[in-house]
């Protein structure tokens, strides 16, 4: 087989963009090969990060590794050659010099640091919104490119080369991309590398493509060089012209470094944007009751509770009770006024259905189902909300089981009722909150018996059945709510962690807990 004769300037001048528009697939991995062979010491291969590839030339690959720069071919004068010649090096190297400027940081938080975010709703002009709209559509375009060019690798190669979005921006009918915020472009590289290797270690799924209408309409831009100002009728962005209007419902707390700021397009057709500050991290203390526990043991100086999931109330506490919602100054169960917005948005969307697709009217209709189903969303985080923080202000400590919500939804036919109360977001909360006010929260394990075991006795009643809504004990006949029965156990199965964990001797590198930490 005759190897193609290849120009080196024209290499040169080549992006990875360009190499796959190749249509001669022999053309194409001769051309990668070069590139990698003088820029890329690095490759990927079945996730795994592989040494410095190998070749027969151990001198021209000695050569790359003592420098550590980056090789280009020589000036477009440089003769035509092929892959052979460019590996005996027959021809002109020319050593590119180095930036001294600082690489772009992944901005992860220190030990000593904490992230708050604070989101308010804008109100953007005709003008900033149709701008926002194409760094919002400029990142979705970046993150398939770029995923489209790295499967395309994969396929033929067996590897994949690093790209960066600059890449791009010199590439034929990308121009536009010069005009778009170069740090959301950056963030959108960072993800899209994030997602890949956490597909390749196993972690999560293959990343998948954003389809327009579909995916969620954002884009992340960073502070630097007082690009990003805050004033008091908005904010300013880069690339954006004048302030955005803001309405800023709270004050930001003084004393934290501005980050970022993520934009969102909401599917009912609202802009908010998302201020993210670095503060320094302030020692929690212990809330009173705990600390008295901590010093002496005493168990009744805990303001304590269990918590086990119900379907149809979010939760059964220890003391029997389930929790209340608020909604409009009555009290009113969630989960029924949850289905009635869905009736509700099932006969909009059976309006929907009948009208022309596209059509001013089909777009109305879309518009006011997004609405419904942002009051529906917004709901559910009000009612999270009000419960996790009326029980962090009444108890000291909080109980719960670490369950698998996944299977839960698959095994059980509690699937949607599941999802729709949202347990896996009041934990979530329900975590934040403890650590910021100083209580406990502690997650019991998923395998401990709560429901069959009973509160009184500790006698486990293997044979009770999942229709069995009264626990009556056989052994000792104890008869309690199945729901409460659970709850206990699990309130009494976290003191026992807590003394376990606060009586284990300090060896092998343990450090007593000291600060309020959650534990599983």
């Amino acid at each position: 087989m005759i190897t193609p004769r290849l120009d080196a300037g024209a290499v040169t001048r080549l992006t990875m963009n360009s190499l796959f528009l190749l249509k001669n697939s022999q053309k194409f991995y001769n051309l990668v090969k070069i590139w990698h062979i003088i820029h890329v010491r690095k490759i990927y291969t079945g996730g795994e990060r592989m040494a410095k590839r190998k070749s027969k030339h151990d001198d021209f690959i000695t050569m790359c590794e003592k420098n550590k720069k980056l090789y280009t071919l020589a000036t477009t004068s440089t003769p035509s050659c092929n892959l052979y010649d460019v590996i005996d090096r027959n021809f002109v190297i020319s050593e590119k010099s180095t930036s001294h400027k600082k690489s772009s940081s992944r901005r992860i938080a220190k030990p000593d640091t904490v992230f708050i975010a604070y989101r308010f709703r804008g109100y953007p002009t005709e003008e900033q919104e149709s701008l926002l709209k194409q760094n919002i559509g400029a990142a979705r375009f970046i993150w398939n490119r770029m995923l489209s060019d790295y499967n395309l690798m994969w396929k033929e190669l067996g590897f994949t080369i690093p790209m960066t979005p600059a890449d791009y921006k010199n590439v034929s009918g990308m121009e536009w991309l010069r005009d778009m915020d170069s740090s959301n472009l950056a963030n959108v590289q960072l993800h899209l590398e994030k997602a890949r290797n956490d597909y390749f270690s196993g972690d999560k799924g293959k990343p998948r493509f954003k389809k327009k209408n579909i995916c969620t309409d954002s884009y992340t831009t960073n502070y630097t060089n007082n690009n990003i100002r805050i004033e008091d009728d908005g904010i300013r962005l880069p690339k954006i012209a004048g302030p955005i209007h803001l309405s800023m419902h709270r004050s930001i707390t003084p004393g934290g470094t501005l980050k970022n700021v993520t934009i969102t397009h909401e599917p009912d057709g609202k802009w908010y944007f998302s201020i993210a500050f670095e503060y320094p991290a302030e020692e929690v203390e212990p809330s009173t009751g705990l600390q008295n526990f901590f010093e002496t043991g005493n168990r009744d100086s805990v303001s304590g509770i269990g918590l086990d999931m119900s379907v149809p109330f979010l939760y059964i506490d220890s003391t029997g009770k389930r929790p209340s919602y608020e909604l409009n100054g009555r009290e009113v169960r969630f989960l029924k006024q949850y289905r009635k917005l869905e009736k509700r948005i099932a006969r909009e969307q059976r309006k929907r259905s009948k009208m022309v697709k596209d059509s001013n009217n089909y777009n109305k209709q879309c518009q006011k189902i997004a609405r419904l189903h942002a009051k529906a969303k917004h709901r559910r985080d009000d009612f999270l909300h009000q419960i996790a923080v009326r029980l962090v202000r009444g108890y000291d400590l909080i109980a719960i089981e670490y369950l698998n919500m996944a299977v839960m939804k698959k095994c059980l036919n509690l699937g949607k009722s599941v999802s729709d109360i949202g347990w896996g977001k009041f934990t979530q909360i329900l975590e934040e909150l403890c650590n910021k006010f100083g209580k406990l929260l502690i997650r019991v394990d998923r395998w401990y018996p709560s429901s069959k075991t009973c509160s009184h006795c500790g006698y486990i009643n293997k044979d009770l059945k999942l229709e069995d809504r009264v626990y009556v004990c056989p052994e000792c006949g104890h008869v309690m709510s199945r729901d409460k029965n659970a709850a206990t156990n699990i309130l009494e199965e976290s003191f026992r962690i807590l003394e376990e964990n606060m009586l284990r001797p300090a060896v092998e590198g343990y450090k007593k807990p000291s600060l309020l930490t959650t534990i599983v």
